[in-house]
């Protein structure tokens, strides 16, 4: 696991200077003390950060380049099986010098050209340049695990894992990007390809960057399919799937124990990150490290499951309560994730990180078993919605209205009261329509009253929505709820889950893998028909049915929290005083961009009880927290380096 970086001008005569690849790599130490390496040759450079996993030795070094010198590659990620092709390619007579799976994407590149894609089996982001054809491919994995954002403009193109080293080119700007901040205000995180700076781009998952003579051009290698559902006639055939789910499960979690340094887990209490602490319990030569962080409020912790996981299965478990004096970090939040990010599982997943740290280098998730599985709420709201829909006059009526007023209105986004009426209100709409609804953290109508007319007209008028409705048009799933579950695989997970995780992990220096993620068990998981994935209010019925006897029964029969922090509490109490000091500043307002009378009723709201705004007061401190680190920064963007 490592950060990458570089440069490619297109003017032959106008070289890179190493000291520039240089300072974007010292922007991103963080994510590689290790070993660093710039590779310079004429108009072309190449740097690396590099956080030592397999093969500790120099043999690992990069930039690397092929025995004959025709191919240098930077590389982060882990190829999980790279053993195998690997023996492949040595049976084809190839020779390695090191034991690294960056020396075997050089080796399939030389035999297979950029098609050698196919065979790779991991997270990654690379950039290779081929010497012989003047060629420079950037690669993103399939499901967006590992970063990587580029810059162009007529001289030449630059990247990096991370946005920070791109700013170290002083051809890049740091002015906001209206549109992607209007997405970011649905969507907790801009989705790629756009992001927050103008110029600065996110290459989408399961895509490359082929550039050439000057050319910039954007193809796609993978798109998960749904199209071709398995056939489950009977009970046997339900049960045969349970048996391979398993059994696939389990190898994905085997593969990702490969490493020359300490490994652990991340155990959260919920089915997914269980399981994967079972699976590795099978096959590790010692107790599974595991580690786990809780809050104070019993809405948030669920650390007393977490520990029935650790000591069935004899796990060495340390944890963490996170206090609200620990809301210390948030500036150091905001600089690290370089856009707006108002995803506040954040905070769990950095401390959580910053723990495992401590003790080991890798550390296991559960990340990736909703979006395959139908583990969220919001499908199960969906399924019900799809067969309420004609009670939609009756429940919108005044009457049904009052007697839900008249409910306690509870403490937290998780009271019955809040739930039913966010329910409701979206019962008569479309099911797209409802999904998107239900997903936006300022959908349109918040909007309508938070924006200021030239903010709107920057925005272009465009509805963001519509990013989801153009993937649900575009997806070969056979029903609606698959339809779903694939659009969130290609926003949602990528977007706002794999860049929470990432940041918050390579921040500490620390490897995180998904072995729900690995891309085999995602088709195959996509295959499932969805009546076996979400039944009645049962969500991953199939997943928790497999894992039956192998996860303990309280963890599989109990009802999901999820991963957050008790970010509405803490805005009445500890984190009151900032909100008011960020968005009532003369500072905000000077911005032009949104109601200073709409913001102050969304926080006196919400302080008095009479509504819970904390998901949009939140995102709006993240959104100005952001805009006083990068945008409105006096000095130049290597002070962030941490």
């Amino acid at each position: 696991m490592c950060g990458i970086a570089g440069r490619w001008n297109f003017e032959s005569g106008r070289p890179v200077p190493a000291e520039q690849v240089r300072r974007m790599c010292d922007a991103i130490a963080h994510r590689g003390p290790d070993d660093s390496g710039v590779w310079c040759e004429g108009a072309i450079g190449l740097g690396h950060r590099r956080l030592s996993i397999v093969d500790l030795s120099a043999a690992g070094h990069q930039p690397m380049s092929s025995p004959s010198g025709g191919c240098w590659i930077v590389f982060n990620g882990e190829i999980y099986n790279f053993l195998e092709l690997r023996a492949e390619l040595e049976r084809d007579g190839v020779t390695f010098r090191s034991r690294t799976d960056t020396e075997v994407i050089l080796a399939l590149y030389e035999r297979h050209g950029i098609a050698c894609l196919e065979k790779l089996r991991g997270m990654f982001a690379f950039a290779l340049y081929d010497v012989n054809e003047h060629k420079l491919f950037l690669v993103r994995d399939r499901v967006g695990v590992k970063p990587l954002c580029y810059a162009t403009n007529r001289d030449g193109i630059a990247f990096a894992s991370e946005v920070k080293a791109l700013l170290q080119d002083p051809a890049i700007g740091r002015e906001a990007d209206p549109v992607a901040i209007h997405h970011y205000l649905t969507y907790q995180a801009v989705p790629a390809p756009m992001s927050a700076f103008r110029g600065v781009r996110k290459l989408p998952p399961g895509h490359y960057l082929e550039v050439r003579a000057g050319r910039v051009e954007l193809h796609r290698y993978w798109k998960l399919s749904y199209a071709d559902p398995f056939p489950v006639r009977s009970a046997s055939d339900e049960r045969a799937l349970e048996a391979e789910l398993l059994e696939r499960l389990e190898q994905c979690v085997k593969l990702r124990m490969i490493s020359d340094v300490p490994l652990g887990a991340f155990l959260s209490g919920g089915v997914d990150s269980s399981a994967v602490v079972a699976l590795m319990a099978r096959h590790s030569h010692g107790p599974v490290r595991t580690f786990s962080i809780g809050f104070d409020d019993d809405s948030y912790d669920e650390l007393a499951f977490a520990r029935q996981v650790a000591s069935r299965f004899g796990a060495k478990h340390i944890e963490f309560t996170v206090k609200p004096s620990a809301l210390e970090i948030l500036p150091q939040l905001v600089r690290q994730y370089d856009e707006p990010f108002a995803d506040a599982s954040a905070i769990p997943t950095w401390y959580v990180s910053q723990l495992a740290r401590e003790h080991v280098t890798v550390a296991l998730n559960g990340d990736g078993g909703d979006e395959s599985f139908a583990g969220y709420d919001r499908y199960v709201a969906n399924a019900y919605a799809q067969r309420l829909s004609f009670l939609a006059p009756v429940l919108g009526s005044g009457a049904v209205r009052g007697l839900l007023d008249a409910l306690p209105h509870g403490a937290t986004s998780a009271s019955m009261r809040w739930r039913l009426k966010r329910f409701v209100a979206q019962l008569s709409r479309s099911p797209e329509a409802r999904n998107a609804a239900w997903l936006a953290q300022f959908d349109p109508e918040a909007k309508a009253m938070l924006y200021r007319s030239a903010f709107r007209a920057q925005t272009g008028l465009r509805d963001a929505e519509q990013l989801l409705y153009d993937k649900f048009a575009a997806s070969d799933a056979p029903d609606f709820l698959s339809k779903v579950l694939d659009a969130d695989v290609q926003t949602y997970l990528s977007d706002t889950l794999c860049t929470k995780v990432d940041i918050a992990t390579m921040t500490h220096a620390l490897e995180a893998r998904s072995p729900f993620l690995d891309h085999t068990l995602m088709e195959f998981a996509a295959r499932i028909p969805m009546r076996l994935k979400l039944r009645g209010g049962q969500t991953k019925r199939i997943l928790k049915r497999a894992l039956r006897g192998v996860v303990p029964d309280a963890v599989l029969d109990r009802r999901k929290m999820g991963f957050n922090a008790p970010v509405d509490r803490w805005l009445k109490g500890e984190l009151r005083e900032m909100a008011n000091d960020l968005l009532r500043s003369d500072r905000a307002r000077s911005r032009g961009w949104f109601e200073p009378e709409f913001m102050a009723r969304m926080l006196d709201e919400h302080d008095r009880g009479t509504r819970n705004w904390h998901v949009q007061i939140w995102n709006l401190m993240m959104l100005e927290s952001w805009q006083r680190e990068f945008v409105d920064a006096p000095t130049p963007a290597s002070v962030l380096v941490p």
